[in-house]
């Protein structure tokens, strides 16, 4: 008979690995047995030290370069007396009826972006909720820009630089009335960002629906959203940079541009429209004349869409054949923006202003035909 042999407990088990690992424990008090000692050498105490004073001493300049990085809080106090608020036309079929923009003189002018918020005379509320009627007193089509003018003096302003140091990568707030948030004295909405790329705006290459055709600050923050159009750039100093576009879509990607207007592109304009040199208002010296010495849509070979709005634009809706206008291709749908340099607000105005001039002179138009700018000259 064959006898299994019995399995062994589990306290006899626990004895059995207790006498194992002491086997393999040194003997401390063994008199072959000393503890290893390491020498690391002068040179190695020498690296230790060094290694802990150059770690004593960043700990100690971290907070001071911290401290050091430019602060976004007191720039962006600084811009909000200079930033105003824009209320005009729009408010249909999902068009805001709002925008940005900012002060250029302490004289109360107000640089802001060209569109369809200035079909009427807007009105302006400034930083502290004083509200005025405004009137746009000249325009460039060509950079999307437009001046208004309030009766109001020593106002904060942004002064436009000369030249432009901006450069990729550098830091950068953009300050707006976005989303139509403020609508009293409520301070204007800022976002920090950064510039991306300085470049060239060509949009006939693309299907960015724009006239413009010039440089572009591209900004990697969203900043061009509702009602931020005509806002302003600046960089952490309250150094004005340039002024937001209004919102551009490609047509095919569905990718939004997010850019501005540089500052030295805009000096120029802005200063001839304030100084007078380049305006937009009607000239009232200028007599009406009788309807057989003037111009008309009619004489020139211009019919229009029907009038049935209050201030329907300028749109044309047909052109005679072998007249004054098909002669310089003016076409259908081209939106009349500009009469012998004055605006065209209104089809009541455009023939206001045609009934001014002698049949026998020529008129010079600017037109908007989609996102192009055109110069024309209608010699009779």
């Amino acid at each position: 008979m064959v006898r299994r042999a019995s399995r062994p407990t589990a306290s006899a088990r626990r004895s059995d690995q207790w006498r194992c690992i002491m086997s393999r424990t040194p003997n401390l008090e063994h008199e072959n047995f000393r503890p290893r000692h390491v020498d690391l050498g002068t040179s190695s105490w020498l690296q230790i030290l060094l290694g802990c004073i150059a770690w004593s001493i960043l700990a100690c300049l971290t907070p001071n370069r911290l401290s050091a990085q430019p602060s976004m809080a007191r720039p962006s106090d600084q811009a909000q007396p200079k930033m105003v608020k824009v209320y005009g036309a729009g408010g249909l079929s999902g068009l805001e009826a709002y925008q940005s923009g900012f002060l250029v003189s302490p004289a109360g002018h107000i640089a802001t972006a060209w569109s369809y918020v200035l079909d009427v005379d807007p009105v302006v509320i400034l930083h502290d909720g004083r509200r005025f009627e405004s009137k746009i007193v000249g325009f460039e089509p060509a950079l999307e820009l437009a001046v208004l003018k309030i009766e109001a003096d020593d106002l904060s302003f942004f002064p436009i630089p000369e030249t432009n140091s901006i450069s990729w990568g550098d830091p950068v707030l953009a300050v707006s009335n976005l989303f139509g948030i403020a609508t009293g004295n409520e301070p204007a909405s800022v976002m920090q960002g950064r510039v991306a790329a300085k470049t060239k705006l060509d949009a006939r290459r693309g299907t960015f629906q724009t006239p413009y055709r010039g440089e572009v600050l591209l900004l990697d923050l969203v900043a061009n959203n509702p009602g931020a159009a005509g806002g302003a750039l600046i960089n952490p100093a309250g150094e004005f940079l340039g002024m937001l576009g209004k919102e551009l879509r490609d047509r095919k990607t569905g990718v939004w541009l997010n850019y501005a207007i540089p500052a030295d592109v805009l000096r120029q304009p802005i200063g001839d429209i304030i100084a007078g040199r380049k305006t937009t208002l009607p000239d009232e010296s200028n007599p009406v004349l009788p309807r057989e010495k003037s111009h008309s849509p009619t004489s020139l070979g211009i019919g229009l869409i029907p009038d049935v709005l209050e201030n329907t634009p300028a749109y044309i809706d047909f052109i005679e054949k072998e007249s004054t206008a098909d002669r310089v291709d003016l076409r259908p749908d081209d939106l009349i923006v500009l009469v012998n340099g004055r605006r065209v607000s209104h089809q009541r105005a455009f023939r206001d202003l045609l009934r001014r001039i002698d049949r026998r002179d020529q008129v010079a138009l600017v037109v908007q035909r989609d996102n192009e700018i055109l110069d024309l000259v209608l010699r009779p």
